[in-house]
Order: structure tokens, then C-alpha cells, then sequence
């Protein structure tokens, strides 16, 4: 046995391997210390190798999903294991040989399917990379990326330049990634992988050529051409390839149920880099968890797939104006129609995982609850289209919504609903799960073993009385079968008395006796062959009735996408009528103009100790002044918040939904970039100063006039001047040379005269009030520029000793004293603007020198001592002159 194990660990090395051994799944040697540690179980020993002993662990099957999620969860891949091969077949070759066992799948965190290892609300992406050369240069590389989902069968395709390539990856929010050794070993993405959350795996080059790559998703899809699709690049075909490539490794031959691939076009979504990702809290905390995320706040989905499909929609904002325009017409449909939005809220509730139970079902491992799950789905979808259907006026999204649910086979419906009970059971092996009347041949079946059953019963009571043994049972395993089992004193005397030719002797406990008899056996054979023959019968209906539901695959996958789609809308459309949220105006301009504008998260934070969220304006339409917005204020005064808020406006604007905010008309947005806070980065020997400028520099390099940026306190990471001079280029740089949309927060109050001279800077301040030396924060944004920070303030607000707040105040004002003396401090006025943006000045023609003539004629080497002496004497004449 344990050369067996070896000779199939060795051949999954990368892997922990799952030893089928009866009821349990063993792991031996480093793979039992491994586990041991990661999930907390006992670590034993079983016999030796090499004279050491072999440490081993085992977990349950039963309970095998529970132990297999949390090992996906930290990283670790896992080889199932399982007997091929009847223990019978085993013995004919000889009464040692080993039962075969063979892997019989690979389970990694981005190829899972099972529900209970997979979060509902989450998509569960598997993203491959492939690139193709453009150039000599690291920039001429082309990078294809297909995002897979095996649990839902979705597959996308999209192509990016190298500098895109990072935020590309951050918005798909990988599980796991796969690509080819060459890009996994190139120095220049090195610090990428080290970045990203999730296991990175490389496949080797040889397999990934591209006409092997074609062949594979021909394969998949059974065509004989990819034209259909559309027009994919070298670097998509790599990807795709490199995909199901893996796909088929862990699967082990099981192919799943895919949709046909989609291509997204280049600039189809709000760029969005991770670093802004991470800041705004899209979809994640700073901690990494949904709650308190802008998606914890806006998800009023009520089904799995709805909640996928939210989220998916928040990580990739469009940037198609007409698409923007047609969801936020259905949502504003769907707020005016009460009844009918919660008429489809309702049914939308009931609707099962559609996507997910297909996807079991194609690649195998489905179950009676999965067919469920279809014929309640489609039920649910064909009511849907129903009720659309009746409706006049519909928007042009909800009308096609219609149309895609009514796509639905009456049939397969009606099909699943006579065929399968009302309690069904987890696995097919359970069986039980045909309804009464569907098979007269099913039906007869179960009465035969129903009846051997009571005959059992018959038999125990003849048995009992027979011996007196009241306490007689006739009793079920899995080792023995039907068995006899009698206290062991009464076991004594059958062996002895007038059973003893009836009871066969089959086992001795301690305080028991177990027999079987003649009569019992044949009555088992009986049972045995009823139930195995009831279950083969509802395995062949279970099959009939997968394979009717993979015929029509790609029509339940449409419905799917529908009902998901409706939940978003719906969804939307509650929130807003909940928080009074107001339909956007977007448009191809270059506006940005919000009025009672307000935080997602905050104000919904604040709702629930009842505290009322403090509206604010902010135009950065550009029209006058304001293009760019300089704001100044008091330490835990609201700059972060009234920054990061107008941010998640635009965000939500482009994702289809309503607003929180009085009104707001905001040109299309291409690219969003936040700056805000930043923490050193030890990993990689960079400093909270020297990632912020790293983020500021991509900002710099990649903002366009149409994009949107928040920056929060530049320069405050290193030396006050060094720091003022850091902020007051990137301000003059935004201002001229990206053009763009932009918020930027500051505690450099010297920057506020900037806003005499730069024609698109306007200056706007957190209003404050004092009372009896305290500070008291109105969160207001209005017109005008801050005269101090509150540092003290906010102290002592925070704990500060009173004995160090005094010190500090004191220390404040000798220091704002000899600041004011300095008869040398520069001004703003004083400083050159735009020195780093314009062209250096004309050189003036130099004055004559007569000094440095007069030393221009003197050779040294040539001068007696008088000569010298008379020299020096030209030359301070030549200076007095």
C-alpha cells in the first residue's frame, strides 16, 4: 500500500494528497505534517520507511469538504485519490495485491465547484495569462488574460498592454492564476506575483504553443473554427489555451460546461488600478473583508447569482454611455413600480443557483438537489417573463430581460417536476429521489424491498420468541450485512440449546453475540438485489434527465444571466428608494458637478446610531474656476471622506446605479486614481514616502483629461519643503498638463495662493466652530481656505496627557513666533510658477570680467618673483575696477 502511495505522490509533488483508505482520506510523511498543522488534527504514525517511523493523519469522507476549504483557503492545492477498481477484481490477481487507486481530480482554489467550498456571493475566477511581443522593450509586450469561472461557466477574454496588466488583474480578483514559466520567471513582473493575494502556478512553455492552444478551444466547444467567437489576438488564443490546458489537468477528464468565450474591448471598463481599488474599499476592507466595503453597503440582492453579478459590475464600472444610460433607465422604471419590483423580488428570492448546479451537473458531480435547482430556477424564470411580459412601457434592458427568460423549455420544467420527489437526497448514491408513479418499474422495485424489510421484522419477533430474548435485534452494517445479535448470555445458549443448528456463529463482543442464519441470508440477497436494482434504475432516470438539461446548456445559462441581471436592477432600485438616491446625469462632457452629495458607507454607518451624514457640493465641471479643487481643513474635519465620497459617485454612476446625493451630471469618467493614506511597505524595503510616490507618479504618467483624481495630503511624508515643493509640481502638473478632474487635500495652507494663479484651481475649506477652546467639527465644504490644522485639538481629543498638550502649545507658539520673524522665509508669491513646466529662459550675454581677463594672461610658470609680485598687484586693481 505504501508503495503504491509513494509511486502516486511522486507523480503529484506539488500537491497534498487525499489516500482513499475505506471511510477515510490518509495523508502520510510531510503531507500528514503539513495538514496536521494547517487544520488541527492529531498526527500519528503507521509503520516505518527507510527505519523511521511514517507520520500519517487521516479526515473523514463524509467530512472531507469541510477540511478541503479550509486548505483551500491558505493557499494548498489538493490530489483526491479514490479506489478505481473493485476490491473483487484486486483479489483475482493474488490475495496481496493492492487495491488501484488512481487521482481522480486535482482540487485548486480557482477549479472548485462543490457549494460548500465556494462563497455564493463571490465569483470563483481562474485567470490565465498569455502575452505575445510587440516590440524589443518590456512595454512592447501584449498581454491576453481569459477569466474562467468552472463554477458558473463563464469565459472572458480581454488583451492589455504591460502598463495595464496589474490593474487588469486586481479587477478580475483572482482565486488562482495560471500562465506559462517564461512570464512567471520574467524579472520585470517578479514584484507582480509577490503582490497579488492569490497562488500563481506555471505551466510549461512547450504545452502552451499557440496552434495547440486553438486546438484546445476547438475541442472544448466542438467547432471547427473559432470564427463564430469573433477575433481574438495571439496573446487571448495563449490565454484561453492555457486555461482549459489546466482545466483539463485537474479535472481529470471531466469537461465542464463552458460558455462560448466573450471578448471585452479595450477601454469597455473604468480603469482602475489596485492601489485606488484597495483606498476607495470597493469590494474589500483594507482589511480584507466584505463588510464595511462599498459593496457591503449597496448589495440588496436576494440571489447568489445577483450578488456575483453586483460585485462583478462595482470591479469593472463601464465607460459605454449608451449601456450606462440603458440600466440606469431600468432601475429608474423599477423604483417608480413598487409592486411589480417587489413582486420580482420575491420570485427572484426562491430562485436557486442556476449557473452553479449546471456546472455540476456537466462536469459530473452533480446531485437530485441540483436537477432541483433547475426545475425550480426555470420555474422561477418562466414566472418572471410572465410578469414582464404584461407590463407596458418597459425600458429597452428590462424588455430584453424579458425575452432572454422567456427562453425557457416548458417541457424540461414540467419534465423535472414529475420526475423528482418532494425530499430529495444529497448524492444520487442515496437514491430515493424518483417520485412515486414517475417509473412503474422504479415503483415495483422499492415494494419488493419494502416488503423483505417487513418479512425481516416478521422474522426478528419468530426469532425472539424462539429464544425467549426479548432484547433480539436483527441488525444492518456494511462489514457483516444483516446479522442476529443477542445479549451474550442468551448467545451462550444458542450455541448450545435448540438454535444451535438454526444460528450460524458470525461474531463475539464483550457483552454481545452476533449470528446470521440460513433464512436471514436469502432474505438479504433479496433485500440487497431490490435496492441495488432501484437504485441502478434511478441512476439511468438521473442521467436521462442531466442530459436533457445539458442539451439546452447554453439556453439555461442565458436565463441564468437574466435573473441575475433582474436582481441587480431590482437592487439598485430598492436602495435607492430606502436612502434617496437620485438618478445620474452622465454624458460625453467633461462636467462633474454633485449637489447634496454624500458617503455610501459613512451615512449608512451613521443610520445606525441615528446620527444624520452631512451633505456636501462639489463641481469640478471646470466652468469659471474649479477644475481642479484644492481642499484644506482641520485634521478629522471630512477631507478624506468628502474626497473618497465623490469618487464612489462616479463609480456608481458607471455601474448603472442611482446616486446618494440631490443631483449629479458627471461626464463619462475613463480612469479613476485615488491617493489616499499609505503604509510602508516592508516587504519590499519602500517606505510610506516612497510608496506614495509611487502612486502619485503612475497618476501623473496616466491621467487624461477625462479621468477622475483624488489626492490626500501629498509630501507629508518627508521634510515640510521638500514635501510643499512635492505637492505644488503635482499640482501645477495636474493643472496643466493632465487637464484632468481632480480633488486634492492638503495641509500645505501655503498652496491655497496657487488658486490667484491658476486659472482652473478653486480653494474650499471644512468649516469648524470653537467653544471654550474646544473644536467642533461641522463636516461642511465651503468656498475658502483654512487657518490652521487643530492639530492640538484633535490631541487632545485623542488622549493625549493634558501635561504634553500644554508643552506642544507652548512649543507652537515659539515656533509660529520665530516663523513670523524670519525676516528671510519665502512666500509663495516669491517662488517661481510654473518653473519645472515651461521653457528654460535665454541666457543673458555674460558682462566683461577684468579680473578674470587679466587672469587669463598671467602663466605661472613663466613669472620671476618680482613679476609676481607685480601680477598680484594688476589683479587687485582689475577687482577694485
Amino acid at each position: 500500500m505504501m508503495a503504491q502511495y509513494i509511486e502516486i505522490k511522486a507523480a503529484n509533488t506539488d500537491c497534498l494528497l487525499f489516500y482513499r483508505m475505506g471511510d477515510f482520506y490518509e495523508l502520510f510523511f510531510e503531507d500528514a505534517e503539513i495538514a496536521s498543522r494547517a487544520l488541527g488534527i492529531v498526527l500519528t504514525k503507521r509503520g516505518k520507511h527507510g527505519g523511521a517511523d511514517i507520520p500519517m493523519c487521516g479526515v473523514p469522507v463524509e467530512r472531507s469538504d469541510d477540511y478541503l476549504s479550509r486548505l483551500i483557503a491558505l493557499g494548498h492545492r489538493v490530489a483526491v485519490c479514490a479506489q478505481t477498481e473493485d476490491p473483487a477484481e484486486a483479489k483475482k490477481r493474488g490475495p496481496k495485491s493492492v487495491v488501484r487507486r488512481e487521482v481522480v481530480r486535482l482540487v485548486t482554489p480557482g477549479t472548485i465547484t462543490e457549494d460548500r467550498l465556494l462563497d455564493p456571493a463571490r465569483a470563483n475566477v481562474l485567470l490565465a495569462i498569455g502575452r505575445t511581443r510587440t516590440g524589443k522593450g518590456e512595454a512592447d509586450h501584449v498581454y491576453g488574460l481569459a477569466a474562467l469561472d468552472i463554477s458558473t461557466g463563464r469565459f472572458g477574454l480581454s488583451e492589455v498592454p504591460a502598463a495595464e496588466l496589474a490593474s487588469s488583474i486586481a479587477r478580475h480578483e483572482p482565486r488562482e492564476i495560471v500562465l506559462s514559466e517564461t512570464i512567471h520567471a520574467d524579472p520585470a513582473l517578479a514584484r507582480l506575483w509577490r503582490e497579488i493575494p492569490a497562488p500563481v502556478t506555471p505551466l510549461a512553455q512547450a504545452e502552451l504553443e499557440p496552434a495547440a492552444a486553438e486546438r484546445r478551444i476547438k475541442a472544448q466547444f466542438g467547432v471547427s473554427t473559432l470564427d463564430g467567437f469573433g477575433q481574438f489576438g495571439r496573446a487571448e488564443l495563449a490565454a484561453a489555451g492555457a486555461a482549459l490546458l489546466y482545466i483539463e489537468r485537474t479535472q481529470i477528464g471531466a469537461r465542464p460546461t463552458l460558455s462560448p468565450p466573450t471578448r471585452e474591448t479595450a477601454g469597455a471598463t473604468l480603469a482602475i488600478d489596485a492601489s485606488t481599488r484597495a483606498n476607495l474599499e470597493l469590494t474589500r476592507t483594507l482589511s480584507g473583508e466584505r463588510r464595511g466595503s462599498l459593496l457591503d453597503a449597496i448589495d440588496r440582492t436576494v440571489s447568489a447569482s445577483g450578488a456575483r453579478l453586483l460585485a462583478e459590475h462595482l470591479a469593472g464600472p463601464l465607460t459605454d454611455l449608451f449601456a450606462i444610460q440603458r440600466r440606469h433607465a431600468a432601475v429608474a422604471w423599477l423604483t417608480e413600480q413598487g409592486v411589480s419590483r417587489r413582486t420580482f423580488r420575491e420570485i427572484l428570492a426562491r430562485a436557486p443557483d442556476l449557473a452553479r448546479a449546471l456546472s455540476r451537473l456537466g462536469l459530473g458531480r452533480g446531485g437530485p438537489r441540483d436537477l432541483a435547482a433547475l426545475r425550480d430556477g426555470l420555474d422561477a424564470a418562466q414566472g418572471l417573463a410572465a410578469q414582464l411580459a404584461a407590463l407596458d412601457g418597459l425600458p429597452d434592458d428590462l424588455a430584453a430581460l424579458g425575452e432572454r427568460l422567456a427562453q425557457v423549455d416548458a417541457g424540461l420544467v414540467a419534465h423535472l417536476s414529475a420526475a423528482l420527489a418532494d425530499d430529495l437526497p444529497l448524492k444520487r448514491t442515496d437514491g430515493g429521489f424518483v417520485r412515486e408513479g414517475y417509473s412503474a418499474e422504479i415503483d415495483e422495485t422499492r415494494v419488493l424491498g419494502q416488503d423483505s424489510r417487513k418479512v425481516i421484522a416478521a422474522l426478528q419477533a419468530r426469532y425472539a420468541e424462539e429464544t425467549g430474548c426479548r432484547t433480539l435485534r436483527i441488525k444492518h452494517n456494511n462489514m457483516l450485512g444483516y446479522y442476529i445479535e443477542v445479549p451474550q448470555a442468551v448467545g451462550e445458549g444458542c450455541l448450545k440449546g435448540l438454535m444451535r443448528e438454526t444460528f450460524i456463529h458470525r461474531q463475539t463482543m464483550v457483552d454481545a453475540m452476533r449470528f446470521t442464519s440460513v433464512e436471514l441470508g436469502d432474505l438479504e440477497g433479496r433485500i440487497s438485489g431490490a435496492s441495488d436494482r432501484a437504485l441502478k434504475l434511478e441512476s439511468a432516470v438521473f442521467d436521462a434527465l442531466s442530459g436533457e438539461a445539458l442539451a439546452q446548456a447554453a439556453a439555461i445559462a442565458s436565463v441564468a444571466e437574466a435573473l441575475a441581471a433582474l436582481d441587480v436592477a431590482a437592487s439598485h432600485a430598492d436602495l435607492a428608494v430606502e436612502r434617496d438616491w437620485r438618478r445620474p446625469v452622465v454624458d460625453d462632457g467633461y462636467g462633474f458637478a454633485v449637489t447634496g452629495g454624500r458617503h455610501p458607507v459613512v451615512e449608512a454607518a451613521l443610520r445606525l446610531s441615528g446620527a444624520p451624514f452631512i451633505a456636501n457640493a462639489c463641481d469640478l465641471s471646470g466652468e469659471g474656476r474649479g477644475r481642479i479643487r484644492l481642499v484644506t481643513g482641520p485634521n478629522m474635519g471630512g477631507k478624506s471622506t468628502f474626497l473618497r465620497q465623490n469618487a464612489l459617485i462616479a463609480v456608481l454612476a458607471q455601474i448603472g446605479a442611482f446616486v446618494p446625493a440631490a443631483s449629479a451630471h458627471l461626464g463619462l469618467v475613463d480612469r479613476l486614481f485615488s491617493r489616499v493614506g499609505a503604509a510602508d511597505d516592508l516587504a519590499r524595503g519602500q517606505s510610506t514616502f516612497m510608496v506614495e510616490m509611487v502612486e502619485t507618479a503612475a497618476i501623473l504618467n496616466q491621467a487624461t483629461r477625462r479621468s477622475l483624481v483624488i489626492l490626500d495630503e501629498i509630501g507629508r511624508g518627508t521634510a515640510t519643503f521638500d514635501g510643499l515643493s512635492i505637492a505644488w509640481a503635482c499640482l501645477e502638473h495636474l493643472h496643466e498638463k493632465n487637464a484632468c478632474r481632480a480633488l486634492f487635500a492638503t495641509h500645505f495652507h501655503e498652496l491655497t495662493a496657487l488658486g490667484q494663479r491658476l486659472s482652473h484651481l478653486d480653494n474650499a475649506t471644512l468649516k469648524v466652530a470653537e467653544h471654550k477652546g474646544n473644536v467642533v467639527f461641522l463636516h461642511e465644504v465651503v468656498p475658502g481656505v483654512a487657518d490652521r490644522s487643530y492639530g492640538l485639538q484633535v490631541a487632545r481629543l485623542a488622549g493625549l496627557p493634558p501635561g504634553v498638550i500644554a508643552r506642544a502649545g507652548a512649543i507652537l507658539k515659539n515656533l509660529e513666533k520665530s516663523e513670523r520673524d524670519r525676516p528671510t522665509r519665502p512666500r509663495i508669491d516669491d517662488l517661481p510658477l510654473f518653473a519645472a513646466l515651461s521653457a528654460p529662459p535665454l541666457e543673458e550675454a555674460p558682462r566683461e570680467d577684468g579680473l578674470r581677463r587679466v587672469l587669463d594672461e598671467i602663466d605661472p610658470d613663466a613669472l620671476t618673483p618680482r613679476e609676481a609680485l607685480e601680477a598680484l598687484y594688476r589683479l587687485k586693481a582689475a577687482r577694485d575696477g
